[in-house]
């Protein structure tokens, strides 16, 4: 599965009806339709999209959003739920986190409190972390162990890395510690619908 293949994978599950888990389906049912190995290039570009969603002005963007809330495994559930909003907004939202306002299922959640979000309505999406390698395990026969895997995802995502050498990138990140909430941090739409005020 090369990267053209996978982002029309997540523009589709974007796109797809029903809830979640109903999607989750879907997407499963797709992944089943191929060989085990592509399950595991799938996992290798769900996770460098999701590496490179770790940044500084994104983390303070979803604090800002969750009222300051967002933990370390918070911010990573945030990079899949990302991911799975398709290629187009994914980019747009790396390029400028302040677009994260024009997404409809961010804006449903101004002006309400914490508690009154729905599990689905939060802009995180743990379980898609899970579904390529339990497609593995089922296309493979080895249900229950990980290892088989996470050596096949190692493996590949060490072959990319060689391939990749010389090419540095760095990213600003603020992992370890939650950021303040302050206006004027370059996300003034995000800050008209989730003031600091509101959320206390």
């Amino acid at each position: 599965m090369d990267e053209k293949a996978f982002w029309a994978l997540m523009d589709e599950l974007s796109r797809r009806p029903g809830d979640r888990n109903e999607r989750l389906e879907w997407l499963r049912g797709e992944l089943l339709r191929q060989p085990a190995a592509a399950g595991v290039e799938f996992q290798a570009h769900l996770e460098a999209a999701c590496e490179s969603v770790a940044t500084g002005a994104l983390w303070r963007a979803v604090s800002r959003i969750e009222g300051g809330l967002c933990s370390d495994d918070g911010f990573d559930y945030f990079a899949l739920w990302l991911v799975a909003q398709g290629r187009g907004t994914y980019e747009a939202v790396l390029a400028d986190p302040d677009t994260l306002a024009d997404v409809s299922e961010v804006r449903t959640l101004a002006g309400r409190h914490l508690q009154e979000w729905h599990n689905d309505e939060w802009p995180e999406w743990e379980e898609l972390d899970y579904v390529a390698q339990d497609v593995f395990h089922e296309l493979t026969g080895q249900e229950g162990d990980g290892d088989a895997f996470y050596k096949a995802l190692d493996a590949l995502q060490e072959a990319r890395a060689e391939c990749e050498e010389g090419d540095e990138t760095v990213r600003a990140t603020t992992r370890g510690g939650v950021p303040r909430l302050v206006a004027g941090a370059g996300t003034p739409r995000l800050d008209a619908l989730f003031p600091v005020e509101a959320r206390a």
